[in-house]
């Protein structure tokens, strides 16, 4: 799957890469403004290739050289690959995102400003077609254009994967490449796969350092669960010995031991945050079991096996379920500890469990796809995407592989391809397909509004 995977990138690369090629001869000059009938979706497309904002001469109204740098600066030094276009309000929309996607040739996050009406379309392999009609919808109704650019770049970067393309920033200026310089340019890249091995190398890298980085941060949540449950064996006054144990406690208690040395030993070999899932599954396996160990002391039916609090799994196994609408979304029944599920009845906010994030403090839920393992291994694979519907991390595991690989940006979603690869038109169309009513306002005057 992986060589295949870059067999098609390559392949997409040489060819892309030959095509614009073809596109500078065509042109035979730099780019110039133009009117916006004018503005031809290719032109476009070769801006973004080059950089991630682009601003028709015709809508400079709109969003400010100033604001246009900045935004460039902020997704640039993300290294995330968000193309952002803005366009007079009289621009065709009839399947201009698809247009600008497959003339762009690079898998990415696509948001564009039409006049004052904005939309945005991404590959899978980026960002879940639901998360994108979160996004959208969550800065509709700003009427700025820098402001709702801006809101919409710094939601996005926090839950995205994939990495900035390789040629924003490597133009340069002057008059241009001769005729035979590109020529040359181009026999070069076709007959030598050299140049795009390096690229799929770099990339392979990228991924690898997403990855590393994305660990790195779970750790430290994984570790205070890992603490937590070994300060719950502390605390545990059980002596395997003791008067009145008999072999279902001793046999309970050795389990919560195992799950903790497990948890350890799991988090001491992860290589990749996909390794986490193994972790936290044994620390929630460990506190059933010392739930389990408790009943059976005080003489009380065994409890039967639940998942943990919702809203931060160190609350210990849930006894109820409860009605919780997050903010901005559909009420779900969730599973709640007892202090928890007293806290909504009274009408008071749960104690919910937040991370670090690069945004500052957020919900788990909240703070991007590498928490997907973390949450998977404490609430399995079947109910976790109903429980997290309608939340950023919910949206990024609407795919039945989330389980397996944490979400996007790190998997083979999306045909192979992630975030900033050369796919060229190789890529699936339906994920920019309608927005069916989930978010932005646009109707009729085309379809802009869905790939």
């Amino acid at each position: 799957m992986k060589v295949a995977s870059s067999v098609r990138g390559l392949a997409g690369l040489l060819i892309a890469l030959a095509l614009a090629a073809l596109t500078l001869l065509a042109a035979g000059a730099p780019r110039a403004a133009t009117a916006p009938s004018d503005t031809s979706v290719s032109t476009i497309a070769e801006a973004l290739r080059e950089s991630p904002v682009y601003v028709d001469p015709e809508a400079s109204a709109l969003l400010s050289q100033a604001d246009a740098n900045a935004l460039q600066k902020k997704i640039e030094s993300a290294d995330k690959p968000i193309f952002v276009a803005v366009l007079p309000a009289g621009y065709p929309t009839e399947n201009l995102f698809t247009d600008l996607r497959t003339a762009t040739g690079v898998t990415g996050l696509y948001a564009i400003r039409l006049g004052d009406r904005f939309d945005a379309r991404a590959d899978p392999a980026v960002l879940p077609n639901a998360a994108v009609r979160n996004l959208v919808t969550g800065v509709q109704g700003e009427t700025d254009a820098g402001t709702q650019l801006d809101d919409f770049t710094d939601r996005a970067l926090a839950n995205m994967g994939g990495s900035a393309p390789a040629g924003w920033g490597e133009s340069g200026g002057g008059d241009g490449p001769s005729t035979t310089a590109l020529i040359t340019a181009g026999a070069v890249l076709v007959v030598s796969g050299a140049g795009a091995y390096t690229l799929v190398r770099r990339n392979r890298r990228r991924h690898t350092e997403v990855q590393r980085a994305s660990l790195e941060r779970l750790r430290v949540v994984v570790d205070e669960d890992i603490t937590a449950f070994g300060e719950e064996l502390d605390r545990l006054d059980f002596h395997p010995a003791e008067p009145g144990a008999d072999d279902a406690m001793r046999a309970d208690y050795e389990h919560a031991l195992d799950a903790y040395e497990k948890a350890k030993s799991s988090m001491a070999a992860a290589m990749r945050p996909e390794d986490v899932r193994a972790v936290t599954e044994a620390v929630e396996d460990g506190r059933f079991s010392l739930a389990r160990l408790a009943a059976r002391r005080a003489g009380s039916p065994l409890p039967e096996r639940r998942s943990p609090c919702f809203f931060d799994p160190r609350h210990g196994p849930s006894v109820a379920d409860a009605t919780w609408t997050p903010p901005g979304g559909a009420p779900r029944e969730v599973p709640v500890c007892a202090a928890d599920g007293t806290r909504l009845a009274e009408g008071r906010d749960p104690v919910v469990r937040e991370v670090d994030t690069d945004y500052g403090r957020r919900p788990y839920w909240e703070a991007g796809p590498a928490y997907g393992p973390w949450a998977g291994g404490y609430f399995g694979g079947g109910i976790l995407p109903g429980l997290l519907v309608g939340t950023l991390l919910g949206s990024m595991m609407a795919t039945p592989s989330y389980a397996a690989d944490y979400g996007s940006g790190y998997g083979d979603f999306g045909g192979g391809y992630e975030g900033g690869d050369v796919s060229g038109a190789d890529f699936d169309t339906g994920s920019f397909g309608d927005f069916g009513g989930g978010g932005g306002d646009f109707g009729g005057g085309g379809d802009f509004g869905g790939f």
